[in-house]
């Protein structure tokens, strides 16, 4: 059968089937997502990229479900069971639940005690019993005594094991028995007997019962994760009275002499079948959705992080602090290559102050170093205190980076092939450097899973996390765009059409030609084809270029455009671009065409005005206060500044400049009501907190934005 998605996609989606019919052919046609909604807005009605990716997961669900209702086909009608019914039911069916209500009866399935008993003949019985006409079982029996039936017992045991699986099996119980789940599960966890000293991160799990309904994200995944390791006991449940309730009303038909009977059979498919088949599905769809919470507030921090404004085109000296084996420094020069390195040992046990104090002098000279980057891992505050104290020359700022990630980097291959002939701890170094310079051309090198702004990352599943960071990185590389010239391979493998073989092409073509001269030199790059050409061209730049046009997010299908526009003006494209006034002059109805319309223009225009604009915001220098460098230096009431390092669903991590960040609760973060965290705070900010608590046995510190703010 032929299914119209489009018009599926329409509908469980909510956007126009216009726009939703133009994202599938471009698909279709090898499109990317950040291409679609930057170039081709025309061709979608301008939907924008959170639309259009929402149109490309639809569709793979969708495919998904259609290759399931393919082989649910092929498998019943291999039975010779595929009625014209049957067939419609399944065609037009898109829950997948009901689906496989549906084929259920039709599985192929190990052997069961009700397959055993219609081996041995005895289904005409049950269906005899299942009638409830007033016959009684006992009389029913005697007839199928007979071979492995060894006496009326047997029979009806039999007869019964028929039911209970017709009970399980049954769309309707299914149905109704799924809602109640549904509606009322409540789920219980307790402590295994022995793991409480084991589990006492689950301490708060060990006796708890809620909806499961209303359960949180977090508190789920936190539950089932202690399941997991073996510390909780855990089900979810509805009241079995009411389920049973459901059943009998289904099944118990009169009051015959098999009332009992089918009573009883009722009771142990429940129990025995139909309770733990939807207790599983019940705690599958209830992990599914709280991973799909997760995963989203992953990839709304993951995409705050790699968007936080960078330093630009500095000279960068990085530390990756430590103590015992000193620290070690990187001068990096204005693209990031590195210049030199060498240790520093200002603090115990080696504590050589006064030399590491010449030595970080020393490169600053030499190197004309204008920031310092300071990974926020141990020692410090320490080195922050060293540096801030040295009397360095005025301008050179001093950041303090998030390390999360950067010893996952410097294990690489990616880092081997950089940096074949260093040390992991030098790599580090260079990294904390890099990215103070760039945050987004440094953490596109890193899984994102290792970055450390999610929840739960390995609890939830591991496709659907991977393909939701890989757009949030393909989206925002994209977004800000790449410089053809220096950027890194793995930077370039996220450019809209690129991916990884030709991103190595680009680098290796670079590296033998020297530096691309114009985009249209890109064709040149072995198997670039014109397809990878129009995706990524336009979110390629080129500072330098001979043609202004180079450095800017139009996109090189469009450069006659701004020709035409520069000379019915009578000046150059460079004139253009530097006279807004002569901007302000064109009409751009005048250049609509069955190809471009005023979405494209537009976006032209607004890039002529800002050509090569960064999107990314201004970095900000930020320091923690001396005095408070341990969780015991804590009080409770003290006002701190700090720097909000991860968001979830529940709150706000901040880093207060001790080791443990601390808990800004989500009902501490506003005198008003707060729903999603999000809405308050973004990840870097920097914000003023008070502290509540100061638990130093469990490393707990426990914030509020209340009053401080």
């Amino acid at each position: 059968m032929e299914y119209d998605i489009a018009r599926l996609i329409c509908a469980a989606e909510s956007l126009p089937l216009p726009g939703v019919q133009g994202v599938l052919r471009l698909f279709e046609g090898g499109a990317t997502i950040p291409f679609i909604s930057r170039y081709r807005k025309e061709a979608t009605g301008g939907l924008d990229e959170q639309a259009v990716a929402r149109i490309g997961e639809a569709h793979r669900r969708i495919t998904e479900l259609i290759k399931r209702k393919e082989t649910v086909l092929a498998s019943v009608g291999e039975q010779g069971k595929l009625t014209p019914e049957l067939r419609i039911r399944i065609e037009e069916c898109w829950d997948p639940a009901v689906l496989e209500d549906i084929y259920l009866p039709y599985k192929p399935r190990k052997r069961t005690r009700a397959t055993i008993a219609r081996e041995r003949g005895l289904e005409p019985l049950a269906a005899l019993v299942m009638r409830q006409d007033g016959t009684v079982p006992e009389q029913l029996a005697p007839r199928f005594v007979r071979g492995d039936v060894a006496s009326v017992g047997d029979a009806l045991a039999g007869a019964s094991d028929i039911i209970a699986e017709w009970v399980s099996e049954s769309e309707k119980a299914r149905n109704g028995v799924r809602a109640l789940f549904a509606r009322e599960a409540m789920l219980v966890s307790k402590v295994v007997k022995g793991k409480e000293a084991q589990g006492q991160k689950y301490g708060d799990y060990f006796d708890r019962s809620e909806p499961l309904r209303r359960m949180p994200s977090h508190r789920l995944l936190a539950v089932l994760r202690g399941e997991k390791e073996g510390i909780l006991r855990v089900s979810a449940l509805p009241d079995e009275d009411k389920a049973l309730g459901i059943l009998n009303r289904i099944f118990i038909r009169r009051d015959s002499p098999a009332k009992g009977m089918v009573q009883n059979a009722v009771l142990d498919g429940y129990r025995r079948l139909l309770r733990p088949s939807l207790e599983n599905e019940a705690l599958s769809e209830a992990r599914k959705r709280a991973g799909d919470e997760a995963i989203k507030v992953f990839a709304a921090n993951l995409r705050q992080l790699l968007l936080a404004p960078p330093l630009g085109s500095r000279s960068v000296m990085g530390i990756d602090p430590g103590f015992r084996s000193g620290c070690k420094v990187a001068c990096l020069d204005r693209q990031g290559n590195l210049l030199d390195h060498f240790n520093i040992y200002p603090h115990p046990p080696q504590s050589r102050p006064d030399q590491a104090a010449a030595q970080v002098h020393s490169a600053v000279n030499k190197y004309g170093i204008e920031a310092i980057a300071i990974g926020d891992g141990t020692a410090s505050r320490e080195t922050e205190r060293f540096v801030a104290g040295l009397g360095l020359p005025a301008g050179v700022e001093v950041h303090t980076v998030s390390e999360d990630g950067a010893s996952v980097y410097s294990a690489s291959d990616e880092a081997r092939r950089e940096f074949p002939d260093l040390d992991v701890t030098v790599r580090g170094a260079i990294s904390i450097g890099r990215r103070l310079a760039d945050p987004l051309a440094e953490l596109v090198k890193i899984d994102p899973k290792s970055i450390g702004v999610g929840q739960y990352q390995h609890d939830v599943d591991q496709g659907d996390l991977k393909r939701s960071l890989d757009t949030v990185v393909e989206s925002c590389v994209n977004l800000v765009g790449v410089e053809l010239n220096t950027a890194s391979e793995r930077l370039l493998s996220y450019v809209s059409g690129i991916g990884a073989t030709l991103a190595r092409n680009i680098v290796e073509y670079r590296t033998a030609n020297g530096p691309f001269r114009s985009r249209e030199e890109l064709r040149k790059v072995p198997r670039l084809g014109a397809r990878s050409f129009e995706q990524g061209a336009g979110f390629l730049r080129i500072a330098a270029a001979a043609n202004p046009l180079d450095n800017t997010a139009v996109h090189p299908e469009s450069y006659h455009i701004v020709d035409k526009m520069a000379a019915d003006a009578g000046v150059s494209v460079p004139r253009l671009l530097e006279d807004k006034s002569l901007r302000s002059a064109i009409d751009i109805n005048r250049y609509v065409t069955a190809r471009t319309g005023l979405p494209t223009l537009r976006d032209i225009m607004e890039e002529l005005d800002k050509p090569g604009r960064d999107p990314r915001g201004r970095l900000e220098a930020f320091s923690f206060p001396d005095g408070v460098s341990d969780i015991s230096d804590l009080r409770p009431g003290m006002v701190l500044p700090g720097i909000v390092t991860n968001i979830t669903n529940f709150g706000a991590f901040v880093d207060i400049g001790i080791k443990q960040d601390g808990l800004v609760h989500v009902s501490q973060m506003a005198d008003k009501y707060v729903s999603d965290p999000a809405q308050v705070v973004s990840l870097r900010q920097r914000v003023t907190v008070k502290v509540l608590e100061a638990d130093t046995e469990r490393g707990r510190v426990s914030l509020t934005m209340k009053t401080a703010e």
